[in-house]
C-alpha cells in the first residue's frame, strides 16, 4: 500500500472503526519479518510484535475479559507479556527487556490479534455502552501505538549499518525554500482550551478552562532543516549561551551534534528515514530534535517557544485533519509546507508547558485511569500531530508528551515571541 494524500471517509459504526484501525496497523507492519518485528534498539522503543499485540491485550482484556460473560483469553500467559503499565493488572515482563520476546513469533501475534478481533466483533452488538466506550478509547490507543510502532521501527532500522529503508521511496525533487516565518498575532487576555465535550478525548485533556495570555505572536509555520543547518553553522551546538542547564549537560553529556539520523555528507547533511539515507530537504520542517534542542533554538533565533495555550488558542480554527498526517502503509517522512498557516501535520511541536493536569482534572475510573494521569511528571507538552499521526487522531486539545532529552518521535519546532 502507499501513502494517499485522499482523506478517508470517517467510519459510521464503531465496527467499521475497529476494522480500519486494526487493519491499519497490520498493514503498517506487513513489511516487517520476524526478526525486524522482534528487535528492541534502546528502552524507550518497543518490539514492533509488541506493539502489535499490546494493543489487542488491551481490548481482550478491558472488554473482552471484563464485558463478554464466559469470555476465555486467548493464552493465558500473554497478560504477563503483554501488559505495558496497568499496576492493576498485576506483574509484567520488563519493558527494557521486550526486545527478548522471539517467541511468540510474529505469526502467533497475528493470529492473536485476528482471534481477539473475531471474538469482539461478535461481542460488539451487545455490549454495554461502558464497554463500547472501551473500544473505542481502545481505537484510539491504538492509533497511538501506530506512530510508536513507526518510529520505533525506524530507530531500530537506524541502528542496522546496512540502514535498510522500510519502504522504497521516489526521488525527491527539490522544493524552493519558503520565505522568511510569517507571525501570526495571538489572543490577549481569556482564552479558554482543554476538551469541550463534542466527540472523544483522552482525559489529560480536560477539564476545559481559561487561561490568561499576553501579547505574542506565533510562527505560521514549523522551522525548517535549512534553518536548523544554519544554526548548526553558527556553532549552536558549541554554544552555551542558548542552553538551559540540563539541556547544555545532555548535548555534552551525549556528544550531541545535530538532529537524531542526521549524518555530515561532505558540507552537506543527509538523514536516515523509513525511506532510507538520503540528503536532508532544507525546506521541509526538521524533526527528531529534542525539547532541550527546540529551546537553544528558540533562544539562537530570538524567540522562544510557544505556551500550550498560546498554540491550543492559534490552532484552534484550523482543520485538525489537514496537513501531511498518516493516511495507509507508506514512505512517511515530513514535507515542506503547503502556502498558509497550517498547524497539523509532518512534526509535533514542542512547548515550553509542563505535562501537569488542568485544573480540576480526575482521572478515568478503574484500571485506564492508569493511561495518562500518573505520568503527569517532567515531561513537556508537544501539539499538532506528525506525518505518522493517524489522521482524525489529532485535535487542537491534544496533548502528546515526552521527556525533555527524548527525540525518537517526529517532533518540531515552532517559535513563538512576545509583543
Amino acid at each position: 500500500m502507499r501513502a494517499s494524500t485522499a482523506r478517508r471517509t470517517a467510519p459510521q459504526t464503531l465496527e467499521e472503526r475497529y476494522r480500519q484501525v486494526r487493519a491499519l496497523t497490520n498493514a503498517l507492519a506487513e513489511p516487517l519479518s520476524d526478526a525486524d518485528a522482534t528487535l528492541q534498539s534502546m528502552p524507550d522503543a518497543s518490539p514492533a510484535k509488541w506493539h502489535l499485540a499490546h494493543v489487542t491485550w488491551f481490548f481482550e482484556t478491558f472488554v473482552l475479559r471484563d464485558h463478554v460473560p464466559g469470555y476465555r483469553l486467548h493464552d493465558d500467559r500473554f497478560p504477563f507479556l503483554f501488559n505495558s503499565y496497568y499496576e492493576a493488572e498485576g506483574q509484567r515482563h520488563a519493558r527494557p527487556r521486550r526486545g527478548m520476546l522471539t517467541r511468540p513469533s510474529l505469526d502467533e501475534v497475528l493470529a492473536y490479534r485476528a482471534a481477539v478481533d473475531a471474538a469482539l466483533i461478535a461481542a460488539l452488538p451487545d455490549l454495554p455502552p461502558e464497554a463500547q466506550a472501551l473500544v473505542t478509547l481502545g481505537c484510539h490507543h491504538e492509533q497511538q501505538h501506530q506512530e510508536l510502532l513507526l518510529t520505533d521501527i525506524l530507530h531500530g532500522l537506524s541502528c542496522n549499518p546496512l540502514q535498510p529503508a522500510l519502504w522504497p521511496g521516489e526521488r525527491k525533487v527539490p522544493v524552493r525554500m519558503p520565505g522568511p516565518i510569517g507571525w501570526i498575532e495571538g489572543a490577549n487576555g481569556l482564552v479558554e482550551i482543554g476538551h469541550d465535550g463534542d466527540g472523544f478525548a483522552f482525559d489529560c485533556e480536560g477539564p476545559r478552562h481559561r487561561e490568561l495570555l499576553h501579547p505574542h505572536a506565533i510562527a505560521d509555520r514549523t522551522v525548517t532543516n535549512g534553518e536548523w543547518a544554519a544554526f548548526i553553522a553558527d556553532g549552536g551546538y558549541a554554544d552555551p549561551r542558548h542552553w538551559l542547564s540540563d539541556g547544555w549537560a545532555w548535548v555534552q553529556g551525549e556528544g550531541i551534534e545535530a538532529p537524531l539520523y542526521w549524518e555530515r555528507d561532505g558540507e552537506a547533511w543527509t538523514r536516515f528515514g523509513l525511506d532510507g539515507r538520503r540528503a536532508i530537504d532544507p525546506a521541509a520542517p526538521v524533526t527528531h530534535v529534542s525539547f532541550y534542542e527546540a529551546d537553544a533554538y528558540a533562544s539562537w533565533a530570538g524567540g522562544r517557544l510557544p505556551t500550550e495555550a498560546e498554540w491550543e488558542s492559534a490552532a484552534a480554527g484550523h482543520a485538525s485533519d489537514s496537513g501531511n498526517q498518516l493516511d495507509s502503509a507508506g514512505p512517511v517522512e515530513p514535507r515542506p509546507a503547503a502556502s498558509g498557516p497550517a498547524f497539523f501535520g509532518d512534526v509535533w511541536e514542542w512547548t515550553g508547558s509542563a505535562y501537569r493536569p488542568y485544573p480540576g482534572f480526575r482521572p478515568a475510573e478503574g484500571a485506564v485511569g492508569e493511561y495518562n494521569g500518573k505520568f503527569m511528571s517532567g515531561q513537556f507538552v508537544l501539539k499538532g500531530g506528525s506525518c505518522a499521526t493517524p489522521r482524525g487522531h489529532a485535535r487542537p486539545s491534544y496533548r502528546n508528551f515526552f521527556y525533555p532529552h527524548q527525540r525518537w518521535q517526529f517532533t518540531g519546532v515552532r517559535l513563538a515571541k512576545d509583543l
